[in-house]
């Protein structure tokens, strides 16, 4: 029985380990791309890959701890290992809207850096929105980091502020 487990847990962690390493490798690719052509880096990519990471590295640390029935799942497919960390990059992306939005700030949040919109709003607008937003400093772009890590490593980190946000809403 405990041998059974050893090698489920040994193919789960070879699988995390691959996946981690080829989303590392592709974070890399573009932010190489990005250096090399001079072009500005996609703030909302590095925001997902962050939380995909910190998703592979929650998976690691819980291995442990994950019962027979959920090891066995794991070790068996591919697919339910890939769930978590894509869940933990798109909780990165809406922790990183609501930093946009400024519905979180304070000094342990990321700033950004936001062109002011024309009267009344056009499209250009938008993708200026899009695609010229960064943080306002090189803190703030470590800060954007660090949570979009958190977003992905806590799986209910993100869905315990859209509660409280929304509670809020409410009053």
């Amino acid at each position: 029985m405990e041998d059974n487990r050893t090698r489920r847990l040994l193919t789960i962690s070879k699988r995390l380990l691959i996946f981690a390493a080829l989303s590392l490798v592709v974070t890399f690719i573009v932010l190489g791309i990005t250096f090399f052509l001079r072009e500005r880096l996609m703030i909302s990519w590095l925001v997902f890959q962050c939380g995909i990471i910190g998703g592979f590295v929650s998976i690691q640390q819980r291995l442990k701890q994950i019962d027979s029935e959920e090891l066995k799942l794991l070790s068996e497919s591919w697919a339910t290992i890939l769930v978590i960390p894509i869940y933990g990059g798109i909780f990165s992306l809406v922790l990183y809207m609501l930093f946009l939005s400024e519905i979180i700030q304070g000094h342990l949040f990321p700033n950004f850096a936001i062109s002011d919109f024309s009267n009344p709003p056009t499209t250009n607008d938008v993708v200026i929105f899009l695609t010229k937003t960064y943080p306002s400093q090189g803190s703030d772009i470590a800060k954007l980091i660090f949570w979009s890590f958190v977003a992905g490593f806590s799986e209910r980190f993100v869905p315990q502020i859209i509660h409280t946000v929304s509670q809020n809403a409410k009053q």
